[in-house]
């Protein structure tokens, strides 16, 4: 053989490979329009809600390991939830809990709350964005006259847009009657001279150079001369909505959720609900020593939420376009500690998906006997934000950029293939 010919073929032969594995690879794309994730910051137990296990003589106080509460059925066959979640019980069909939920972080509160808004690691030289300002970035508001992503609860550098920029962060409230804080006018302070102080201001930031962090500000400061006006301010009026209604979604947290629902339909892309601002058991979902005697209220008021806003949304024609995401920072294990309460557990927990356009099964992964393992369908944390970019309509394999670093919305997630149909 000459070496020319020899040639030919080597670079033919070593190229097959490549060639063979070139083909792209198809994410799914769902249709929702919008993202509501409800947090349950702490660490909700799997194995007292959504992966009960063998109750054995606890009823309701430790002993062995496993469940503390009895488990009932749900809308879906086979599929059993805690006693404390009959309301969501009855919907289950509209919802698919991921029972195998995983990740190896330290079981601590800050680096798991973390790696489950950004998908990632904390790094030393890079801050990484959140899942909600991800898709506000790429969504952006359904409406001008809204922001993209509005926060729930209180501001957290892990809820923020990193190296997205401010125009990607969220509009934060805690109180839900007056609307995020500095937002509302003064009354001395009218519409004219509104216009007159922008006026005044815009030849100042008008010198601010492209693509600069006073850009950024900018940009963010237009939205929020933008949003304090009463146009947006109406929203956080609850009291529009019927008296019926407003009852059957429950306490405060409860009226949260109907804020949330109030601002999909005013456009807002993202929104962050957090669970149990004021601790109301004393400890919140993080339950060590005695904190386990009032975890069922905090599992009722997540029953009563959840289910009157799956309800809501689906009445009026929005739950296709609307996901809805229960979302915690790890599990708790099986085993109690010495007052009672459960520790922390990375390996396996669950997390829920509702709505959104997916093709929901009750239920997704099974964990060994104790919610301990996951035994099948293992969902990483990069998968599990997929999923949700994906019902989302984004591709999350797509490069963001940080500077002049190219940046994958998720580290290697893959969508759970079995809820897109």
């Amino acid at each position: 053989m000459k070496r020319r010919q020899f040639l030919t073929h080597a670079a033919a032969y070593g190229a097959a490979p490549l060639i063979a594995n070139a083909t792209p690879v198809v994410m799914p794309k769902g249709k929702a329009e919008h993202c509501i994730f409800l947090w349950l910051g702490g660490g909700m137990a799997q194995i007292d809600t959504f992966d009960p296990k063998d109750l054995g003589d606890n009823t309701g106080k430790p002993s062995k390991p496993g469940s503390l509460y009895k488990s009932i059925d749900t809308a879906v066959k086979g599929v059993r939830v805690t006693e404390h979640l009959g309301k969501t019980a009855r919907m289950l069909d509209r919802m698919t809990i991921l029972r195998t939920v995983n990740h190896h972080v330290i079981d601590e509160h800050a680096f798991a709350t973390n790696i489950v808004h950004t998908g990632r690691m904390i790094s030393g030289n890079v801050v990484y964005p959140s899942l909600g300002s991800i898709i506000a970035n790429q969504r952006g508001a359904a409406s001008a006259d809204v922001p993209a992503y509005i926060l729930i609860g209180y501001p957290n550098v892990s809820r923020g847009p990193g190296f997205l920029g401010s125009k990607n962060g969220y509009v934060y409230l805690t109180d839900t009657n007056t609307g995020p804080a500095g937002f509302t006018r003064p009354e001395f302070v009218d519409e004219q001279r509104s216009e007159a102080r922008q006026a005044l201001l815009k030849p100042l930031m008008d010198r601010a150079p492209k693509d600069s962090v006073e850009a950024d500000y900018k940009v963010a400061q237009q939205q929020a001369l933008r949003l304090a006006g009463p146009k947006f301010m109406r929203h956080f009026n609850l009291k529009e909505e019927p008296d019926a209604l407003r009852n059957e979604y429950g306490g405060e947290f409860g009226q949260r959720c109907l804020l949330a629902r109030r601002l999909v339909q005013a456009g807002v892309r993202f929104i962050e609900v957090s669970h149990n601002l004021n601790f109301m058991n004393g400890t919140g979902w993080d339950i060590h020593n005695e904190g386990y005697k009032n975890q069922h209220l905090l599992i009722q008021e997540l029953d009563t939420a959840l289910a009157a806003l799956t309800r809501d949304l689906e009445s009026k024609g929005m739950l296709d376009k609307t996901l809805i995401v229960v979302g915690t920072e790890f599990g708790r294990p099986p085993e109690f500690d010495g007052r009672g309460g459960r520790g922390h557990q990375g390996t396996a927990f669950s997390m829920v998906l509702a709505g959104g356009g997916l093709k929901h099964g009750g239920t997704y992964g099974v964990t060994d006997d104790l919610a301990k393992k996951v035994v099948e369908n293992p969902v990483s944390v990069p998968d599990f934000h997929a999923t949700i970019h994906a019902a989302m309509g984004i591709d999350p394999a797509k490069e963001l950029m940080d500077g002049s670093r190219p940046v994958p919305i998720t580290d290697g997630g893959k969508p759970v293939a079995a809820l897109f149909g």
